[in-house]
């Protein structure tokens, strides 16, 4: 299933082009670092080249760093961010081959189109708080799972960024959503992914999927009422400017996989294929902080402007779920063909991780 801005035939081999064309010419900038690499990890992503508004950033820059000292140099890390090498799908065919891109960052859409598996994890209501959702994350269930993207992609997993912040907020302009019944009827904007779609749907809502770049417009014409984004977009892209309303529901957890070239990874010495890992594991851990500080500062900073902002109750985050994730559920076991056992070990899992870290807390913490 085509997913997201997929390309084939001659225009893949225009973005190959375009892809070797940027990398080399930025190749001859650094020719002297490049020379003395036995190695090289292009790694593109889509978010802006900016320490401050965005958690992939500034963990790639650390990576980078200690996986060049780490080596002496004979690795050469190289980050295009803002789009510069094409689309995420674009840039996770190019990793799968893993000669002019090396590693690849996929949000959950684009993921999905490499490993269909993945859109499990965008269950509505998946997670109860980020406690939960950072255990899920960096624990064993997660890693074993993708596992799966090697064999299907030729693409191994490092970690998961908190895409943006994780937990996504709506915005519309029609009324504050304080309960399922102010979703009814409104148009809301989602990704080019089913699942959102599917969950839309199930909420009583009407979904319109649109690529990024049309949402301002969408939401100042009228052909969207509303969309859902972590918090930080709405201070990024002054939704209050274009919108009335937020409520941060939680309602889909918004992630990106970070990805490596298999190919390319097997190539690397032992002692290299450790270093990336290990360097990736705590560029990880640090863009989870990176993540939370930018969900934060662009609820508190955006509830400033929008007219009204509310955050959703926990029963009535209880009373959604119990009425999307059935839906869901149905949708992509029946529709989309992921079997039901592998969703219903996720919710179990989930479940285990929440009771454990309630638990374990109270002891450590509480007693």
């Amino acid at each position: 299933m085509s997913i997201s801005n997929q390309t084939t035939g001659s225009g893949v081999r225009l973005t190959a082009m375009a892809v070797a064309f940027v990398v080399c010419i930025t190749a001859l900038g650094t020719a002297s670092r490049a020379e003395a690499a036995e190695y090289t990890m292009v790694i593109p992503h889509l978010l802006p080249e900016d320490l401050t508004n965005n958690e992939v950033q500034p963990a790639l820059m650390h990576f980078t760093s200690q996986v060049e000292a780490r080596t002496n140099g004979d690795i050469d890390v190289q980050i295009f961010g803002a789009g510069q090498l094409g689309s995420e799908v674009e840039n996770g065919k190019e990793a799968q081959i893993g000669k002019t891109v090396q590693s690849a960052v996929m949000s959950s859409g684009a993921m999905s189109s490499f490993f269909k598996d993945y859109q499990i994890i965008t269950t509505p209501f998946l997670f109860p708080n980020y406690h939960v959702a950072r255990a899920y994350f960096d624990g064993a269930w997660h890693a074993n799972f993708m596992r799966g993207a090697i064999e299907s992609s030729g693409l191994r997993y490092l970690g998961t960024f908190d895409d943006g912040g994780g937990f996504v907020a709506f915005t519309n302009n029609k009324r504050l959503i304080r309960t399922v019944d102010d979703i009814q009827g409104l148009r809301i904007r989602v990704e080019e992914n089913p699942a959102h779609v599917a969950t839309m749907k199930a909420l009583g809502a009407s979904a319109t999927p649109l690529p990024w770049g049309e949402v301002i417009t969408a939401l100042s014409t009228g052909l969207a009422d509303g969309q859902f984004n972590a918090p930080g977009a709405s201070l990024a892209f002054k939704l209050w400017e274009v919108n009335d309303y937020t409520t941060w529901s939680g309602h889909v957890y918004n992630s990106i996989s970070w990805m490596v070239s298999e190919r390319w990874y097997q190539s690397l010495p032992e002692d290299y294929q450790r270093i990336v890992v290990q360097s990736a594991r705590e560029a990880i851990q640090m863009a989870h902080g990176f993540a939370t500080l930018a969900a934060v500062r662009g609820w508190v900073a955006s509830c400033e402007e929008f007219v009204e902002c509310h955050i959703l109750a926990a029963d009535e985050k209880q009373r959604m779920a119990a009425i999307a994730r059935p839906a869901w559920r149905q949708w992509i076991t029946e529709d989309f063909g992921v079997d039901a056992g592998l969703v219903d070990a996720l919710w179990a899992e989930v479940d285990r991780i929440d009771q454990t870290l309630a638990a374990s807390d109270m002891e450590r913490y509480g007693n």
